[in-house]
């Protein structure tokens, strides 16, 4: 279809009662493509523009999208140029330098085309780093999951690396001692919006030790310098239905609203978009692969709820949804609103680990010193997941379970190993999955990593890197799904060539850990999550290996796949609470060679009392997929009997429970399944039935 003009745009628009001018569709187009496209819906937003319309009306603004992708530029400077560009910028705002955080002013794991703030400066796509650029020196920060990617991506010559949770020998933190040699007698700006009020503590702390000043600046340099920046996203903002969510928006807010008058809050400013869209029962899709509206809130101890957003996003029916006790504003107005509460009075609760610096400046600016800092009151709640969200996210992970299963027989095939890449692996197993009921996206962008790429831990294939499956004899896919009942996410490694028994080894010990923490039964508030993550890394550390990265992060109900504050790693002290979502995931890494990873997203349950009267807890795994036995030293295993026996029991349940379902999409995986399923041997003369699992709970919803 050919765009066929202003004039008969501007017809169409009237004729659908449309409230927008033609150029204000412009405005909406070109935020619409620096938004993630919808595959489920590619047309639905154009029901933002006009609710009714047409197919004629749809058709013309599709067409108008894609003479505008044409005609949109991109920054296509080079990185020292850009990084020269952002340097003239200093001097306007008499600083010296200027740091730059992976993130955005929501704190989120991923962030919209227009925040991309630290890819432009350095080149960088992975999920976590920072860097710091003066005027004739730069350094960049990443941690152990992206210092291989950080090699290949960011430019050496301009930029010193370091690990951001390294120390130095004398225990002095990196970015510290790169400042102390580099800071001295200069200021040091910094976005108040994109960094926390806990990251600026930790700055002003490093940076005047360091002999220089920190100072907030009004304008983002990097927004300056930024040529043909792209909009910010737009995209409908729905309802996420009371049968998927389990409570309603109005039950959240008095629950909230009753822990607010417990604090002594009148008001709570959200700014973490999970807490916002968990709290109102909403969800979007402005950023990729998480279903976020952007916008901001503050919650009151009346139970109403002030929500800041671009109400270009807002779809039909939407006000009716949320009710007359959530005010809608627009964005901008946040600062107002804050200013206002402040003058009063109020007494306003911020979560220092996640508010930008802004939003405390402001309160402060206002006259108030009644600021209350504590965690959001949405992160526990959030985390705690009622009967509806576990039941949904076991019913999404049976069928996530059959997608992975199709695609790891096919694995299977060596014909299928030798004609495939790492990108056409990755988008085959994308084709199994979106013919699941109720897929929407994936939970994040498939590593899919062949031989030495597999070694990188949080690895993203592109048509420069991509490799044959064959590559190497181990290939390593983590993947994950947003349905929504729920978010899926699992690592399966598995064998497409000959297997060492260094392979082998390693395999093992990674599966006896998962086992050890699956198998777990405590007290949750005597075991945390680095007690756990100890188990994880016991079998490796016999032989003084190790991984860098944590074993387990909390997982939302169709919202974000890594999710606070509950977790297994080192610096996990949140007690694992039942209705709890983590993954555990232990993995083994060898540089240039291969990686091997083994994750299973669990629930956490009530297991009773012991013999005190003491609450304990287990876990519930609820990935359904099979671990491959080629890459098991069946000697090792033996001595863990307890865990051998556990491994035939999930086999089981595995096949048990994805059969059904299987045996209709694809009989010759379903055969594939029930052999690679089957018990190995148990030495101490037990059979797996004997540790059949209970049955699942919600398979029926699976269907």
């Amino acid at each position: 279809m050919t765009y066929q003009g202003d004039a008969h745009l501007e017809t169409l628009l009237k004729a659908s009662d449309s409230r927008y001018t033609v150029k204000e569709v412009y405005d909406i187009v070109k935020a619409v493509l620096a938004t993630p496209e919808n595959p489920a819906d590619p047309l639905g937003w154009t029901k933002l523009v006009a609710e009714k319309a047409d197919k004629a009306l749809q058709e013309q603004l599709d067409a108008l999208k894609a003479d505008v992708k044409k005609s949109l530029k991109s920054d296509s400077r080079s990185i020292p140029d850009r990084v020269a560009s952002l340097r003239k910028e200093f001097a306007k705002q008499s600083v010296s330098g200027f740091f730059i955080p992976r993130a955005d002013e929501y704190q989120g794991e991923y962030v919209p085309k227009s925040a991309e703030r630290l890819k432009w400066s350095t080149g960088f796509t992975g999920s976590a780093g920072q860097s710091v650029i003066l005027e004739d020196s730069a350094v960049f920060l990443t941690d152990g999951r992206y210092t291989l990617q950080a090699k290949e991506e960011v430019p050496q010559e301009i930029f010193d690396h370091r690990d951001s949770h390294g120390k130095t020998d004398d225990g002095k933190p990196h970015l510290e001692d790169w400042l102390i040699g580099h800071a001295k007698g200069k200021a040091i700006g910094y976005d108040p919006w994109m960094h926390t009020v806990k990251d600026v503590e930790r700055l002003e702390k490093a940076v005047t030790e360091a002999g220089g000043k920190l100072v907030a600046l009004s304008e983002n340099p990097v927004d300056l310098a930024w040529q043909n920046r792209p909009a910010a996203p737009v995209s409908p903002t729905v309802e996420h239905e009371l049968p998927y969510a389990g409570k309603s928006s109005a039950e959240k807010r008095q629950d909230l609203a009753a822990t607010l008058k417990s604090k002594g809050a009148d008001a709570v400013a959200l700014t973490m978009p999970e807490d916002i869209a968990w709290l109102l029962n909403i969800r979007g899709r402005d950023v990729p692969c998480t279903p976020l509206p952007l916008s901001f809130a503050v919650a009151h101890s009346d139970g109403s709820v002030d929500l800041f957003i671009d109400q270009r996003k807002l779809s039909a029916g939407l006000a009716d949804h949320l009710g007359k006790e959530v005010r809608i504003h627009d964005r901008d107005d946040f600062t107002n609103v804050l200013e206002k509460l402040g003058r009063e009075g109020k007494a306003v609760m911020i979560d220092p680990n996640l508010s930008p610096k802004k939003v405390e400046m402001v309160l402060k600016q206002s006259g108030t010193n009644n600021i209350i800092e504590a965690p959001s009151p949405c992160q526990l709640p959030k985390a705690m997941k009622n009967k509806a969200e576990q039941d949904g996210t076991i019913a999404a992970h049976i069928r996530d379970g059959v997608a992975l299963t199709r695609f790891l027989h096919q694995l299977s095939k060596p014909e299928v190993v030798r004609e495939n890449s790492e990108l056409s692996a990755s988008n085959m197993l994308y084709d199994f999955r979106k013919t699941g009921k109720d897929f929407r996206d994936l939970s994040f962008d498939t590593i899919s990593g062949a031989g030495s790429n597999g070694a990188v831990i949080h690895y993203r294939v592109t048509e420069d890197s991509d490799k044959p499956l064959n590559a190497g004899p181990v290939y390593l896919v983590d993947s994950g799904a947003q349905y929504l009942d729920g978010t899926t996410d699992v690592t399966r490694t598995v064998a497409v060539g000959p297997v060492s028994d260094e392979m082998k080894d390693r395999f093992t010990r990674v599966l006896i850990g998962h086992i050890q923490v699956a198998m777990s039964v405590f007290h949750p508030d005597e075991m945390n999550g680095k007690d756990l993550d100890d188990k994880a890394r016991a079998a490796l550390k016999e032989i003084n290996e190790n991984f860098a990265h944590g074993t387990g992060h909390g997982v939302g109900s169709y919202l974000s796949v890594h999710e606070g504050p509950q977790g297994i790693s080192p610096r996990a002290t949140t007690p694992l609470k039942p209705g709890m979502i983590v993954s555990n995931e232990p993995g083994y890494y060898k540089e240039g060679e291969y990686g091997i990873r083994i994750e299973s997203l669990v629930l956490v349950e009530d297991a009773g009392k012991d013999a005190k009267g003491q609450d304990l807890v287990k876990f519930k795994t609820l990935t359904m997929a099979p671990i491959d036995r080629n890459l098991i030293d069946e000697t090792l295993l033996a001595k863990y009997p307890e865990e051998l026996e556990w491994l035939n029991a999930y086999h089981q349940e595995v096949c048990e429970t994805l059969l059904p379902q299987l045996e209709k999409a694809d009989p010759e995986a379903a055969a594939w399944l029930k052999e690679v399923t089957a018990p190995l041997p148990v030495k101490n003369g037990k059979s797996a039935n004997d540790h059949k699992p209970p049955a699942r709970a919600g398979g029926k919803n699976a269907l």
